[in-house]
């Protein structure tokens, strides 16, 4: 880094300080993390006086500042769009340059991550309950077996491992990636708590009130012995239509169950979604072909989870909590 033009501001104020204080140019260099000709350029340019050299900057700040409010408006637009607004606003500016100005704002194109739409009694809803829950220890998280349903694919899309190859052999057998149109897949309910993880339970057709009641008669009662014994505990499911049926509720109350309370369109809330995504990525790099092989990879992955990793997911609670409230009732990083 040997042009005083590459230092960054940090790098600046650092040789500026250092200078002052009568430290040795090689002292400063380490310091400042760059050459030492560049502290002595840096150096020697403020102490004469000139001026950065270079062409000037064909924006104005004004017309810089209107681009970050175009920017700010939508920020799903594309650089051509942005572009072309900027410059049909009267500002003779490149796409180039277009292009340095967003990256100087701070702003990289990436891929948006995907969240539940969540209207606006929804998203104040999650934050009355966050704010309810706010003061539960993890001592009252550990009491909730928690639980949900989740797809599974034998093909999963764009996503998996990528593949080393040579030139040519894109299209050779060994590095193809196999997809069909409709891909077999199996619908799979599970539960867990901060002592790990319940039987699974492979669903067969749609789920309504009474094939979610026979789940969990055979497999939510079992979970809630293996994790809990004889002691209390609460049930989570979210709000699909089986789980609010009422005869469900009748269900839970026949049974002495207390069921947790539970805003809608809030998987960010609820730890096991963190399971399916590990037992999902465990099942790219088994790469099942045939529907058995799907299933026998669910379970192997499924029985592969520890305890330890529950209690992990159970205890970012307080934390999940802290975030609906910081984000006002909308999706969290969760």
């Amino acid at each position: 880094m040997g042009k005083t033009a590459d230092l960054t501001v940090v790098q600046k104020t650092i040789i500026d300080t250092l200078h002052k204080e009568g430290k040795p140019q090689t002292f400063i260099a380490k310091e400042a993390v760059c050459s030492q000709s560049a502290v002595s350029k840096h150096v020697n340019r403020k102490l004469s006086g000139r001026k950065k050299c270079g062409r000037k900057r064909c924006t104005t700040n004004r017309e810089n500042r209107s681009f970050m409010r175009i920017v700010k408006q939508n920020q799903f637009k594309n650089l051509s769009e942005l572009h072309k607004e900027w410059t049909e606003a009267g500002v003779k500016a490149s796409r180039a340059t277009t292009h340095r100005r967003v990256k100087e704002f701070g702003y990289s194109c990436r891929i948006p991550l995907v969240k539940p739409l969540l209207n606006h009694r929804q998203h104040q809803r999650r934050l009355t309950w966050a704010k309810e829950k706010k003061n539960w220890t993890l001592a009252q998280w550990s009491k909730v077996l928690f639980s949900d349903e989740s797809k599974f694919c034998i093909s999963f899309g764009n996503q998996g491992p990528r593949v080393w190859r040579k030139g040519g052999e894109a299209h050779s057998p060994s590095c193809l990636k196999s997809s069909v149109k409709f891909p077999q897949s199996v619908m799979i309910w599970g539960a867990m708590s901060s002592a790990g993880v319940g039987p699974l339970c492979f669903i067969k057709g749609r789920v309504n009130a009474a094939s979610y009641q026979e789940i969990l008669e055979h497999f939510m009662l079992p979970s809630a012995e293996k994790l809990y014994g004889d002691e209390d505990f609460v049930f989570q499911h979210d709000l699909a239509p089986a789980h609010s049926a009422k005869t469900t509720g009748k269900w839970f109350t026949d049974h002495g169950i207390t069921v947790l309370n539970w805003p809608a369109n809030s998987p960010d809330l609820n730890p096991i979604e963190n399971l399916w995504d590990i037992v999902k990525r465990k099942l790219r790099d088994a790469r099942p072909n045939t529907l058995d092989e799907l299933k026998a990879a669910i379970e192997a992955s499924w029985a592969s989870i520890t305890p330890q990793q529950c209690h992990r997911l159970i205890a970012s609670m307080p934390r999940r909590i802290e975030a609906v409230i910081s984000a006002k009732g909308f999706p969290t990083k969760y």
